[in-house]
């Protein structure tokens, strides 16, 4: 067995060695330690860490306080003698003093995330003034004193208590008094994997998720009038539910229709929860996610609806919202189309978790299986909002991006993959010509940076002309004219592909480009190049228009760096018009400039290059005017 991944790894090598995709040197390492395979596949020596959290938490809403004790085994499946643990403390991003690159309201600051107890197998361990437990921004970094070694476990309890914020509410927090979506909220251990160890990077505010797969058991304390939705699904709605509303939630589960769960007139009777005791405790379960999150209101109404997406399996999807949010009274509707879509037609891969709910609180916000959504009040940004945030089920969350290095991995995908979708639903709405306008708006700027940069380098406020147009708008673009240039079907199969083999894994940017490599039979670097790694911007421009006894010549020239396709409209003295089109590939040898024949004898008076779904960083030399000539 040894000589075979040592056969393999060097055939990797020899492989490598011809690609010309530059590649640094922690990268390589993995390559040559068999975690990784260029042909796109999980190496054979590839693993990948993962842990069980129990979880009692009991929110009080009069005071925002969260309260919670949480045991977690982690199991350490690297080659690797641990000899240190990193935990995550990401309510310390709103200490006073903190390093941030979002806004935080100083009605939102605090001490910090409060820990009352913490042990580690059992041995109760001081976190002040103490040599071995190093805090560094949101990093609590803690030495072991019996190193963990491979294939074993550790056992790590956490007390601890921190004030829900209620003004910088964006991502997670409290939107009215009874009304909160709780969100990076638990003490949670980073990720360690065979790119770089320990992900140390500190959370500032901007930055999104890098989490290993995990189960979760939770228990969520409130007073007995809120309702809670969370992550996984509900063990005992039953201890929670009265008759009444226990009933329609369970014919949800098997129905087509959008059930009305909660409303209004509900509200009105008293007849929401059990109310026979002071608080209710609501249990969840989820397995093999990456991230817990719930909300809770004592006055949101639900609709609750379920699609069959495997022969055997259903996903319950519902909405929580205000009565005020008139969109949302379609959000239900919406969330179950886009499940669909994201099913059955791209990627064509059945939803991957068994439930998702879309709360109304502010902005958007994806966590498995939990949306946290503003409203709107046009339709094309609601549909636009609830398909994206959806779409994030699938990338980071059966993939397991690092979206602090590559935002572009999920949040480009979750920009493309709804496109059609969007259009679909609200059909006055182009959202590919959204994309390439915001694109445009920032192609070949100095803050138009290379998509291979990490994101962490750019990812702040000075630099977030960057980050909004790396991690969705120009990886939107670069994805969707990765579709036009494969095709839709040979695109679907290695998109595909990629998420069979890299679900519950984590994929780095060269799985994704050796997987589509493979699957469609070509080395793309002529494409990943460019549009991944290198500086630059499209910009086509009409050279000349030379007639000729025949027809004409039309001289395209490639001045940006960045291929796109050819599309022109020509204009002939008659008033009649033709379309001429030519895909991406024409750039694939490296020419900068194409000669396009028109047969024919009619009077040529103008010819405009480009469309709406092509960006261009510069239209003005995108007409000719023969009489001008």
């Amino acid at each position: 067995m040894r000589y075979l991944v040592l056969l393999l790894i060097f055939l990797g090598w020899a492989q490598a060695r011809d690609h010309s995709l530059y590649m640094p040197l922690n990268i390589q390492n993995a390559y040559a330690n068999g975690t990784r395979s260029y042909d796109g596949q999980p190496g054979p020596s590839y693993w990948v860490n993962h842990a069980a959290y129990r979880i009692d938490v009991r929110f009080t809403p009069d005071t925002r306080t969260i309260s919670g004790s949480e045991t977690i085994e982690y199991f350490n499946e690297s080659p690797d003698t641990l000899r240190k643990l990193v935990l995550r403390l990401y309510q310390n991003n709103r200490r006073f003093g903190a390093q941030r690159d979002w806004p935080v309201a100083k009605e939102d600051l605090h001490d910090g995330e409060q820990i009352s107890l913490f042990k580690i197998n059992g041995q109760t361990i001081s976190i002040e003034n103490n040599n071995a437990v190093r805090r560094a921004g949101t990093n609590m970094i803690v030495r072991l004193d019996q190193p963990l070694p491979p294939r074993q476990s550790i056992q790590i309890a956490v007390n601890w208590q921190y004030v829900v914020s209620h003004i910088s509410n964006i991502r997670n927090g409290c939107y009215d008094s009874t009304s909160c979506f709780i969100g990076y909220w638990y003490p949670q251990v980073a990720v360690y994997d065979d790119i770089d160890g320990w992900d140390q990077y500190n959370y500032t505010g901007l930055q999104e998720f890098y989490n290993d797969f995990s189960d979760f058991d939770v228990r969520i304390t409130v007073p007995n009038h809120f309702v809670v939705w969370a992550t996984g699904l509900l063990q005992n709605p039953e201890q929670v539910f009265p008759e009444k509303i226990l009933d329609r939630y369970r014919q949800a589960k098997t129905s087509d229709q959008i059930n009305h769960i909660i409303t209004e007139q509900d509200y009105r009777e008293g007849a929401v929860t059990k109310t026979d005791r002071p608080t209710n405790t609501w249990y969840f379960k989820a397995r093999q996610v990456p991230d817990f999150a719930f909300a809770l209101s004592d006055h949101y109404l639900w609709d609750l609806t379920s699609l069959r997406v495997e022969k055997d399996r259903r996903v319950l999807i519902g909405a929580a919202f205000k009565k005020e949010s008139k969109d949302f009274f379609d959000v239900c509707r919406i969330a179950r189309a886009s499940i669909d879509y994201y099913s059955t037609t791209l990627p064509g891969f059945p939803f991957p978790f068994p439930a998702l709910t879309v709360f109304n609180g502010h902005g958007g916000m994806e966590y498995p299986m939990m949306v946290n959504d503003g409203s709107a009040q046009r339709r094309a940004s609601t549909v636009h909002v609830t398909s994206h945030e959806i779409a994030h089920s699938y990338f980071p969350f059966y993939m397991g991006i690092n979206e602090r290095k590559y935002a572009w991995m999920d949040e480009g995908w979750a920009t493309m993959l709804p496109f059609e979708l969007q259009h679909r639903l609200a059909e006055e709405y182009d959202p590919i010509a959204r994309t390439v306008h915001r694109y445009e708006s920032v192609a070949g700027s100095e803050f138009d940076l290379p998509m291979f940069v990490p994101t962490i380098v750019y990812g702040s406020n000075a630099f977030r002309p960057s980050y909004r147009n790396e991690a969705y708008n120009r990886s939107g673009m670069a994805y969707y004219l990765l579709q036009r240039l494969m095709g839709k079907e040979k695109f679907r199969q290695a998109l595909q592909e990629y998420v069979r083999r890299w679900h519950g894994r984590h994929p780095i940017p060269y799985d994704f480009f050796f997987t589509f490599d493979q699957v469609y039979g070509q080395d793309l670097s002529w494409f990943w190049k460019p549009w991944f790694f290198e500086f630059g911007f499209p910009d086509l421009a009409i050279k000349d228009v030379m007639m000729n006894h025949d027809g004409a010549n039309i001289l395209i020239e490639k001045i940006g760096r960045l291929p796109v396709p050819v599309e022109l409209n020509v204009t002939f003295a008659d008033s009649t018009t033709k379309q001429i089109s030519r895909g991406i590939e024409v750039w694939r040898s490296g020419v900068s400039g194409i000669s396009l024949n028109l047969p024919g004898h009619k009077k040529i008076l103008s010819v405009q290059l480009g469309s709406d779904h092509i960006p261009d960083a510069n239209k003005e030399n995108n007409y000719f005017s023969v009489n001008k000539k």
